[in-house]
This record gives structure tokens, sequence and C-alpha cells, in this order.
């Protein structure tokens, strides 16, 4: 009896420590693949939700990958996330969604654009994306800054897309491209259609509803108004 138990004994302690084992490996784990604490990846509340993320690709106002996005993740604040899965549910019962072209931002995408701002010889994609503002000007006029609300993760930029079978989630009108510098990207400039002023003003009511507010800027840009880090600036990569 006493054999048994002392076999029985030592077999608990090799489970114990391949058990103890198993979970450091999948600590290592999830660190290496996990986000920080509070943040998540928004396509995991919001599976519907539509992802456009400019900045991993070349389709973007400096006309290349941006520093810090490794893949294609949209990420946010929790608190942000879920008041966006509200939205999304409010727009769905329309027959519409949304779809994001930034999130979380990580300081060092911040600092790419302060970088590219400042060499006045690169102007791939001016006439697409900023055609009557001189580069030199951008510093100036703000349209590119030492910080961005997006690096403290609960600003996004977004859009309305038509989730109704065959549009193939075709984007709402919005009188101006996504990231477009200039006074037609405001969300209360005039001289843009009818139509596209009352999708700006449906995409403003319905995040505002839900606890964001819009930048006077960019019809894209809302921020949750009781974000949970408004003092942090976090540079952790997308990926």
């Amino acid at each position: 009896m006493r054999k048994i138990f002392i076999l029985l004994l030592a077999a608990g302690i090799v489970s114990s420590v391949v058990y103890a084992f198993s979970l450091i490996d999948l600590k290592k784990e999830l660190q290496g693949k996990g986000l920080p604490k509070g943040f998540v990846y928004v396509e995991e509340v919001i599976p519907d939700i539509a992802l456009d993320m400019r900045y991993f690709t070349t389709n973007n106002f400096v006309g290349e990958p941006i520093e810090g996005y490794i893949s294609k993740k949209c990420i946010l604040s929790r608190e942000a996330a879920l008041a966006l899965k509200q939205v999304q549910q409010d727009l769905s019962s329309f027959g519409l969604g949304l779809k994001v072209f930034d999130a979380y931002r990580p300081q060092r995408a911040v600092n790419h654009f302060a970088k590219w701002a400042e060499d006045l010889e690169n102007t791939t994609n001016k006439s697409i994306y900023y055609p009557d503002v001189p580069k030199e000007q951008l510093f100036e006029k703000g349209y590119i800054a030492a910080r961005s609300g997006h690096s403290r993760g609960s600003t996004v930029d977004l859009t309305i897309i038509s989730l109704k079978e065959g549009e193939n989630q075709e984007a709402l009108s919005m009188g101006t491209r996504f990231d477009f510098f200039g006074p037609p990207s405001w969300p209360d400039y005039p001289d843009i259609s009818l139509t596209a002023r009352a999708h700006r003003k449906l995409l403003q009511l319905v995040m505002e509803k839900h606890g964001f507010k819009h930048l006077p800027e960019e019809w894209w840009h809302f921020t949750l108004v009781d974000e949970p880090y408004p003092d942090t600036y976090f540079d952790f990569p997308v990926e």
C-alpha cells in the first residue's frame, strides 16, 4: 500500500510539474499574441464590422505602409469597442453598418507622419489627399501633429456602408474621401450634396447617441467622451 501511495504521489508531482510548465507556455503564448489590459480586437467584439485599415497599406496620404501597423487588425479600448457595437446594432436595423479606416494608432505611426511631413520633396498622393494645401503648411494647419488622440485607444475613423444584398458593402457618399485635408471634410461643410450632408449627419447622430464626440475638421473622426486613458499615449504595435 505504501509503495502504491509513493507511486501515486510521484505521478501527481510529475503531473503537477507538467501542468505548471504547460501554464507557463500558455502564458508566454498569450503574452506574445495578446493586447495590453483594457484593449480588444474590434472584430472579435463586432464580428460583422467591415475593416479597411488604410495605414497597413499604401492607400493613404503618405503612400506607403505606416510604421507600427504590422497587420490589418483593428484595436480599441474595450469601452470604445462596446460603444461602437451599439452603433453597429442601431445601423443594422436599416440595412446599414460601419466600416473602420483606423482605430488605435501607435505613437510610432504618429512619428512616421511627422517625419513624412518634414520631407517636402515627397508629395506622393498630394493630388488625391491634399491638393489645395501646401505640404509645408500641414503642421501649421493642424493636419499633422506630434500627438494623436488615436494613440489613447478610444478614437476611431469610420464611415457608413450598405449591408443590403447585392450592394457589396458600398460606402454611403460623404462628400469627400477619408483623410482628405481641407474644409470640404468638415462635418458641417455646406458646399456638398444634400445626400452627403444627410449621411454625415446620420453618422454624427448615431455616434453621439452612443457616447462619441466628433472632430469639427473631419467627418470620419470620433472619440469616446468617457475614454478610459485620456492622458496616456500608447505605442504597442497593431498586430
